[in-house]
């Protein structure tokens, strides 16, 4: 059998029927960016908003107080693009690793990811006040996803219950960490490392986009163009071996890849829970496993996500709530459902 006609066999077939929900969801983020730019306290119409863009692209001046170029140019907009990169980052991690381990009950976390960067954060927090809270973050998620792989690869083999389980292990131990930091820092830095800890976009800023964008694009534009080997990665093995594919190759790869794409989300967000497990796992509900498709929705939809539930965290109660509170209490009964009605062993 020629590689071609291999390729096309282990690859499944996008579904017809979603031909016109497709096109939909790739099309979310404009709707959800334009008309958040609309929610909040600070009431602004269409129309001085477009007048207020269009001053800024053409270079015109207008007659309106500064307050409103402030909360467009500098409040709304970076937190509307922060949240946009934070969702897709983590929705697009929680596919590629859900297609490497098989299982679509795992999230970006799975390697001890979150827990390393809330020790970063932490330990900048409390200790090193000379030290940028979101590299220490970045750092430390690295080195946490690092160790996990060091500690499950024996053999030049990478077994995926191994890795799970020094995921397991690497988690637990930056777990005690934290809690130790915790324990040995004031009131003050305490309320900060839990508040960061919680996962917010209140702080954001053109210099958090700026930092996170390089690492963002470069792990989201790998795992685009390798998508349709999480296809064959998620079939075993040996049956990418069977297409001449090394699968340890390209493990490493994809797990670089997303890790460094939600690694730059959390240092600059905090540790957002639970989006790269529902969205991913909504998606292939609708549309089916092909990663091929999977890919670029959860690029589309994780930035619609993320953007919706933030406008309810600062809008919807009349105060604001941290959006990784408000994304843990919508994926809370979402992760129960899935552990009803997925099977053990977890890969339809």
């Amino acid at each position: 059998m020629r590689a071609s006609d291999e390729k096309r066999r282990i690859l499944p077939e996008r579904a017809t029927g979603k031909s016109l929900l497709y096109p939909i969801f790739l099309c979310l983020p404009l709707f959800a960016f334009f008309s958040s730019l609309f929610i909040g306290p600070f009431h602004i119409s269409p129309v001085q908003l477009i007048d207020l863009m269009a001053s800024r692209i053409l270079g015109y001046a207008t007659d309106y107080p500064a307050v409103y170029s402030t909360v467009i140019f500098q409040v709304r907009l970076p937190r509307l693009l922060l949240a946009m990169m934070v969702g897709a980052s983590l929705s697009i991690s929680g596919a590629a690793f859900q297609g490497i381990f098989r299982n679509p009950l795992v999230s970006p976390y799975i390697l001890g990811l979150s827990s390393g960067a809330a020790f970063g954060a932490a330990l900048s927090l409390a200790f090193l006040p000379g030290v940028s809270i979101q590299y220490a973050a970045f750092f430390f998620s690295l080195v946490a996803v690092g160790l996990t792989y060091f500690m499950a690869t024996a053999n030049r083999s990478t077994p995926i219950v191994s890795l799970v389980l020094a995921g397991v292990i690497v988690s637990a131990v930056f777990d005690a960490l934290l809690a130790i930091v915790q324990i040995a820092v004031s009131e003050r830095a305490l309320q900060s490392i839990v508040f960061w800890i919680m996962g917010s976009l209140g702080a954001a800023s053109w210099s958090k986009i700026y930092s996170a964008s390089p690492l963002f694009v470069l792990g989201c534009t790998v795992m685009f163009l390798l998508r349709w080997r999480l296809n064959v990665l998620a079939l075993g093995d040996e049956e990418a071996r069977s297409v001449g594919m090394n699968p340890e190759s390209y493990k490493v790869i994809f797990i670089l890849a997303a890790s460094l794409a939600a690694s730059s989300a959390v240092a600059v967000a905090g540790v957002i829970g639970l989006v790269g497990l529902i969205v991913p796992h909504m998606l292939r509900m609708i549309f089916g496993p092909d990663h091929r498709t999977l890919i670029p929705l959860s690029l589309t939809f994780g930035a619609s996500f993320l953007v919706i539930v933030d406008d309810f965290a600062r809008s919807g109660l009349g105060f604001e709530v941290p959006v990784g509170v408000i994304t843990t209490l919508v994926g809370a009964p979402f992760f129960a459902y899935l552990l009803r009605t997925v099977r053990s062993g977890g890969w339809e």
